[in-house]
């Protein structure tokens, strides 16, 4: 098997030769939604989406990234996440998403499904904002008894990380 994979760029239309992030576009809780819900009571760009229900409740997410070690490999699998951030965290986010130096952490919770895992409830993230205006990385809490934090943890094979991406292209 080559070292690279071979699949046409989203953005741009022309093939490529290298590991492509594996992204969500939006946080399964979007997806969930019917079309006209999703006018009526969302809003979602490339980094935040908010969702009002109606018994006033808002659910808040902020785009992330994931580096998953490639434990075979030189190099490493990025998956772009979505993450729920309380009120404060993400009013506090969304206040200096401009702010190339601004650096903290947050707690969040994933808001992806990934095939290749059984989620029976979100897995708890520390959120830490990056800068040069790059999105948050995450990393989920050691503690959390689950085989995605263990693998992201101890790391996956070249061989697994290739299947995960053919199996989103």
């Amino acid at each position: 098997m080559n070292d690279t994979i071979t699949f046409i760029c989203d953005c741009c239309g022309k093939e490529h030769e290298s590991w492509p992030a594996i992204t969500y576009n939006a946080p399964n809780s979007y997806h969930n939604l019917s079309p006209q819900e999703k006018e009526e009571i969302a809003v979602i760009d490339q980094d935040f989406c908010v969702i009002k229900h109606s018994d006033d409740h808002i659910d808040r997410f902020a785009r992330v990234i994931l580096i998953q070690k490639v434990n075979d490999h030189c190099e490493d699998l990025e998956y772009g996440f979505w993450v729920s951030l309380s009120e404060t965290s993400f009013n506090d986010y969304l206040e200096n998403f401009e702010n190339e130096n601004h650096e903290t952490e947050y707690f969040g919770w994933l808001c992806n499904y990934i095939p290749q895992y059984e989620f029976s409830k979100s897995i708890p993230t520390t959120v830490v904002t990056q800068t040069g205006n790059n999105r948050p990385a995450i990393f989920p809490h050691k503690d959390f008894d689950h085989p995605f934090v263990k693998d992201f943890y101890n790391g996956i094979t070249k061989e697994e990380a290739e299947k995960r991406i053919r199996a989103i292209l």
